[in-house]
């Protein structure tokens, strides 16, 4: 198998593209991929400060790692869920990685802001773990990146991300979220930061080959509530898919994005306004973190001390 691009010993086959690179080339390969995102969805010029959410895993460092080779301004931001052992590794991973290549990191603790880690939440909510975690992490990211003046998140979504989200949306028929589904989507209210997914058009193999090969410590480990989510068997059935016929993903993905997309996003009409509480943008009069802190800290005191969150 030799590279498509120098003739040289491969070591990744890309059947989707019907292609193989070598080492340097399939870095440059993955690197124009992001370029090429960024460029096609105007996400961010070059003298934009851009927030890069980070989690720790190959996803969002690979992205901040291509983007500070490039020479952008960025910040990282660490959302520390509280989440035993899995939240102190996946925190450490953020901080070596910062350090090293002398970039800043922000660090914002849930518990800190909702109340209680997520562990927490579930119990006290008696929903799905994912459920607070992840209505806590988009209220915190956009609330961060507004008050340090941020102008742009940009986040680690992968190609495997975005189909797996569309196929649930598509499966319920979940209009709105069918709206929202893009690799950008621009501020619609002063108090909204703009969103963006320049790994969209890399599959979750194709990351993590990148990380390997660029030496990326991150963390391997799925996170522990992750068990069970939809999203993972909304994956696996893209896999498989995938399997017998390489590109589905891509197809699948780029095919909403290109002829679906826009009659959804006409259809959508949301008043957004201020929460009475936090300031922050609501469809209501108390916004749903508000909601989620508030009952919380009215319930969580006694589990708090028996959960043991381990940032603190």
């Amino acid at each position: 198998m030799k590279c498509r691009k120098c003739g040289k010993a491969a070591v990744l086959e890309l059947r989707r593209h019907n292609a193989a690179f070598c080492a340097p080339d399939y870095l440059d390969f993955f690197r124009n991929q992001v370029h090429e995102a960024i460029r096609r969805w105007r996400m961010f010029g070059p003298d934009e400060h851009v927030l890069v959410a980070v989690s720790g895993g190959k996803d969002s460092l690979a992205l901040w790692d291509v983007l500070i080779e490039a020479g952008y301004r960025t910040t990282g931001l660490y959302l520390d869920l509280g989440i035993f052992e899995y939240s102190v590794e996946s925190r450490a991973r953020c901080e070596r990685f910062a350090a090293a290549r002398g970039a800043p990191l922000l660090v914002t603790r849930v518990a800190e802001e909702v109340g209680a880690p997520v562990p927490v939440i579930q119990q006290v909510t008696r929903r799905p773990p994912c459920s607070g975690c992840g209505l806590s992490k988009r209220y915190l990211i956009n609330r961060v990146a507004l008050e340090h003046g941020f102008p742009v998140v940009a986040t680690g979504h992968n190609l495997d991300d975005e189909a797996a989200t569309l196929f649930g949306s598509v499966m319920h028929w979940q209009t709105d979220a069918l709206s929202r589904q893009s690799p950008a989507l621009a501020s619609t209210h002063p108090k909204l930061v703009r969103r963006v997914k320049p790994l969209y058009r890399l599959s979750e193999l194709e990351t993590a080959a990148f990380a390997f090969l660029r030496g990326i410590d991150y963390i391997v480990e799925e996170c522990p509530f992750a068990a069970g989510a939809t999203s993972l068997a909304h994956k696996e059935a893209l896999n498989r898919l995938e399997a017998a016929s390489p590109g589905v993903k891509h197809n699948f993905l780029f095919g909403f994005l290109e002829k679906a997309r826009p009659a959804f996003e006409r259809g959508q009409d949301v008043q957004l306004t201020e929460c009475a509480s936090c300031g922050q943008v609501t469809t209501g009069e108390i916004c749903a973190f508000c909601k989620l802190a508030d009952q919380v800290k009215r319930r969580s005191t006694p589990l708090t001390r028996s959960s043991g969150d381990p940032s603190q």
